[in-house]
């Protein structure tokens, strides 16, 4: 039984990516110097974790709670920023109030005026968390070595996995998605919280993931095809991959859609940040991983296996190849 809609692509796909490659490349550095400047002028809009403050949840036992009704009251206590947001079901409700001058006494302070403000009386207080200034600045710390830690893992797993141009271009394409999700952070105020650290590193994972596919291909391509030019084996490489990597680019972006639709505001950075990922990962893996191989002039090792003969039919199952064999 075949399934004419997911036909989608052409069963063996000629397109010439290669070719667009002085218009990508030079786009992606752009957007990156553009997403840097962004960054650099505007900041990210640091949540809570960030910035310190306190975090109460709380459920009502009476009834759906009356979002807007808690927020107009917390506004009139005069807290500065004042976040309320449901989540989960209905009844559940979460309360951020920045850092208030004065300390640890002055958070809890907080606590107690929130509790006399809302009452006792039909509801559940579920959480109370104060995050202080240097809690918060530990975290970032720990957040950027997360980050840095994962990158230098990547590049020494491709540089003993692949050869050294892999690992340079494996670390570039990652790191454009990662600073190009600072950028959409830095113009969209999206809340940059730990959240957000996670999704990153969900990213980097992605993209890792995404590009070394790519690249696993072109190597095998390289022993095969000595002659080929470089541009045209990284085209073959890509179009032998594309079904794959289009299917699990849709499938994930239609799982994050519903999750952003309907996943409720707590989770929406964290969702809004991963498509992002999605969509600048795919395209790296492409447009940037695969010009940076020719930009460092990759060409197959002496030791490799000679070409297939000509008119010989292509091995196309790797025992090594984790994605050999998949057929989308």
């Amino acid at each position: 039984m075949s399934f004419a809609l997911i036909k989608l692509l052409p069963a063996e796909p000629k397109l010439r990516f290669m070719a667009y490659r002085n218009w990508a490349f030079p786009f992606s550095i752009v957007m990156m110097v553009v997403s840097l400047g962004v960054f650099s002028f505007l900041g990210l809009n640091l949540g809570i974790d960030f910035r310190g403050g306190t975090v109460i949840e709380i459920r009502t036992t009476d009834g759906p709670a009356d979002v807007g009704g808690i927020r107009t009251q917390l506004n009139q206590l005069q807290f500065g920023d004042v976040e309320v947001q449901s989540f989960g079901n209905e009844t559940d409700v979460l309360i951020r109030i920045e850092q208030q001058p004065g300390g640890d006494q002055a958070q809890q302070a907080v606590v107690n005026t929130v509790r006399a403000e809302l009452g006792e009386e039909g509801i559940e207080y579920r959480r109370f968390e104060v995050v202080g200034p240097r809690v918060s600045g530990e975290l970032a710390i720990a957040g950027i070595t997360a980050v840095l830690a994962a990158l230098c893992a990547i590049l020494i797993y491709i540089w003993v996995r692949f050869e050294w141009q892999f690992a340079i271009g494996a670390i570039i394409a990652t790191v454009h998605d990662v600073i190009l999700t600072l950028g959409l952070f830095a113009v969209t105020g999206l809340e940059f919280n730990l959240s957000s650290i996670a999704a990153i590193l969900t990213i980097v994972g992605y993209s890792l993931n995404d590009t070394v596919v790519v690249y696993d291909r072109v190597r095998e391509n390289l022993r095969r095809y000595k002659k080929m030019a470089i541009d045209d084996l990284i085209d073959l490489s890509v179009n032998s991959m594309l079904s794959r990597t289009i299917m699990t680019s849709v499938t994930t972006l239609i799982a994050l859609g519903s999750l952003f639709i309907f996943g409720g505001e707590i989770i929406r950075s964290f969702t809004a940040a991963m498509i992002w990922g999605v969509l600048v990962g795919t395209y790296s893996s492409i447009f940037v991983a695969g010009p940076v191989l020719i930009f460092l002039k990759l060409r197959p090792s002496s030791d490799d296996k000679p070409e297939a003969p000509k008119g010989a039919k292509r091995a196309t199952v790797d025992s090594e190849d984790p994605n050999a064999g998949a057929v989308v």
